[in-house]
């Protein structure tokens, strides 16, 4: 049975195969099934026009973590491009931004597929068992491991620094969200730092969350300046409403700290 994947937007991770579709159908196109993939919520108004135009094609199905579909076992290259993987799902912390908890609740273990860029929700909220076999199945990769999904730095062990180092990874992200995040971060900074890391090779990186309700740019800002000090190279993250919604002043802040040759030149001014 051929299912055509359709996504509204395409990101670095949207699949590039022959049955991945971004947007409106062409007229080749066939299937059986048509699943559109929804990552974000302030997609959904778009999913809704692509159903009405993707019916006339093959039966219709709309899902994913925007619609707030509760994850399934991963399948390799189906609904992100090959060698991004997830190994699990759900987080145990239930934080007000997030929408993770609330689909998927707590954290559960996946079989382990092939692929070198991690997606999962909280890695570090698995069992031993699971990140070490995580870690074996990345040492076989032909490409460098990326933690592009996010670690938790209140979650990170020595034995973790270890295991990562020997990985010699490209680039792994930490999430600087809530003022409470601080400190942990410090501390996975010294770790890591210890451990044989660098910040001059900028493979320690952070998402840094930015203008939520009462946040200010100078606040965002301090936050920003917080992550160097630790040790990581600092991503502006926007948070935006369910339905898409930022403020033009805070998406002009936001890509001053988004552009890693304006954030290089701020760290250099740092020191």
């Amino acid at each position: 049975m051929r299912v055509i994947r359709v996504f509204p937007r395409r990101t670095k991770a949207t699949p590039i195969d022959s049955s991945a579709y971004i947007g409106s159908p062409d007229l080749f196109a066939e299937a059986d099934s048509v699943h559109i993939s929804v990552t974000f919520t302030y997609d959904l108004q778009m999913a809704e026009i692509l159903a009405t135009e993707w019916k006339h094609v093959a039966p219709v199905e709309i899902g994913g973590p925007g619609v707030g579909t509760f994850g399934n076992d991963f399948t390799p290259g189906m609904y992100l491009k090959p060698g991004y993987v997830i190994t699990s799902r759900g987080c145990p912390n239930t934080c007000w931004f997030c929408e993770v908890w609330k689909r998927d609740g707590n954290i559960r273990e996946l079989p382990i597929t092939e692929g070198y860029n991690v997606l999962d929700d909280n890695l570090f909220a698995c069992s031993d068992e699971h990140i070490k076999a995580v870690f074996r199945m990345l040492q076989k990769q032909p490409q460098k491991a990326e933690f592009t999904g996010g670690l938790e730095a209140v979650r990170l062990k020595p034995w973790h620094v270890e295991e990562l180092y020997k990985l010699k990874p490209k680039q792994m992200f930490f999430a600087y969200d809530t003022w409470d995040d601080l400190e942990p971060l410090i501390e996975a900074g010294r770790l890591l730092l210890a451990g044989g890391f660098t910040t001059r090779s900028h493979v320690l990186r952070c998402y840094v969350l930015i203008g939520y309700l009462r946040d200010t740019f100078e606040d965002a800002e301090t936050r920003l300046r917080e992550t160097i000090t630790a040790g990581f190279f600092p991503m502006a993250m926007l948070y935006r409403d369910k339905v898409g919604q930022y403020d033009k002043e805070w998406r002009q802040f936001q890509r001053q700290w988004a552009r890693p040759e304006i954030i290089a030149a701020k760290i250099k001014e740092k020191k």
